[in-house]
């Protein structure tokens, strides 16, 4: 599979010095063979391999994700994301030609108006009627200048439900392969589908180890994120500090920020499931103002970001350059996370959304 094909650049990183730019997007480039990003998911969800990173002394460890059941304390808080993504994806036609359209909705704005990526863009103006499946839409201005439009559909129409019996999954550009099935790309407690991205790390967790984790005394606990496509947006400033970045909605249920508090005040771990936590909780904690209210966080973590809540990581293995890389580094130390990378490719690890995990700490 060609990198054109993939819909991504893996550019040759270049030699890393003894001291690292860490503002430039070029430190956190690493060279992937594409045949390592992963098409479809494994079965079952947590026999995927494990990678261990000890950020103290940079060791390595190599697992499978079940074993995850023995790296955890019984005193841990684990942390996950319960968003569930929206099958957004919609085709049709415009009512006044042939032309067929796609709309990918990716937040609602009110009961029946979306934010959404409309196709072909240039051949839909403000206006537009589209015949979505049987659903009937308007297409309305454009509100950003990466593109996102507003979209009207029919009074009374349930847009959720016409996704759910008609929607395809917006998975991402490097996944060509349409092997997999709508719930490949969900956590198995996914609970609200407001997202456009699935929160990854998840993917891994079945019902019988989130049974045996409890059992064994670790306290699971969740957070909504509710994750955009700016997830996959590359950074395109050599300069990472003129990245702007996206801005996502969250919130921390009032359960889990006591337990939170309670653990941080006795030195117990508090384990996020994922990037999506990781930017909610510290998200939160950046704000001084840390409750149980619905807020929007544009956090970008790098390498000289102070971590205030998170203690360990399950997150994936990310794409060259990405605000992603930078997260990780910045909790995981530059130089282990590089060698571990290094090793990961090494050793034939399968990336990004459908590929293995990483466990940090």
């Amino acid at each position: 599979m060609s990198a054109e094909k993939a819909g991504l650049e893996c550019r040759p990183a270049e030699e890393t010095p003894h001291e690292p730019d860490f503002f430039s997007v070029q430190t956190y480039q690493y060279d992937l063979p594409q045949e390592q990003i992963a098409q479809v998911p494994v079965s079952p969800r947590d026999s995927c391999r494990l990678m261990t990173l000890d950020r103290r002394t940079g060791r390595v460890g190599h697992k499978v994700f079940r074993d995850l059941l023995d790296l955890l304390r019984p005193d841990d808080l684990l942390v996950r994301n319960d968003t569930r993504v929206l099958a957004g994806r919609l085709t049709g036609r415009k009512i006044s030609g042939t032309a067929e359209v796609e709309v990918l909705l990716l937040r609602q704005e009110k009961e029946n108006t979306w934010q959404a990526l409309v196709r072909p863009g240039r051949r839909l103006p403000p206006g537009t009627e589209v015949d979505l499946q049987g659903a009937i839409a308007v297409v309305g201005p454009s509100i950003s200048d990466d593109g996102v439009r507003l979209v009207t559909f029919s009074e009374g129409l349930d847009v959720k439900a016409w996704c759910d019996l008609h929607g395809q999954m917006p998975l991402p550009p490097y996944i060509t392969s349409r092997e997999s099935k709508n719930d490949d790309y969900q956590t198995v407690y996914a609970k609200d589908a407001n997202s456009a991205a699935a929160p990854t790390a998840g993917l891994h967790f079945t019902e019988g180890l989130l049974a045996a984790i409890r059992e064994k005394g670790v306290q699971i606990l969740d957070v909504t994120l509710e994750v955009g496509l700016g997830t996959f947006r590359p950074v395109s400033e050599p300069d990472i500090r003129r990245h702007v970045m996206h801005s996502e909605r969250c919130r921390v249920p009032a359960a889990t920020l006591e337990a939170i508090r309670a653990a941080k005040s006795t030195g117990r771990r508090v384990i996020a499931v994922g990037t999506t936590v990781v930017r909610t909780l510290e998200g939160l904690w950046s704000t001084g103002k840390v409750d149980d209210r619905w807020f929007e966080t544009q956090l970008f973590i790098y390498p000289g970001f102070h971590y205030q809540v998170v203690d360990g990581l399950i997150t994936n293995f990310h794409l060259p350059g990405s605000t992603l890389m930078m997260l990780v580094s910045a909790f995981g130390g530059y130089e282990p996370v590089m060698a571990a990378y290094r090793e990961a490719v090494a050793k034939g690890y399968r990336f990004f959304s459908f590929g293995d995990a990483m466990f940090i700490v």
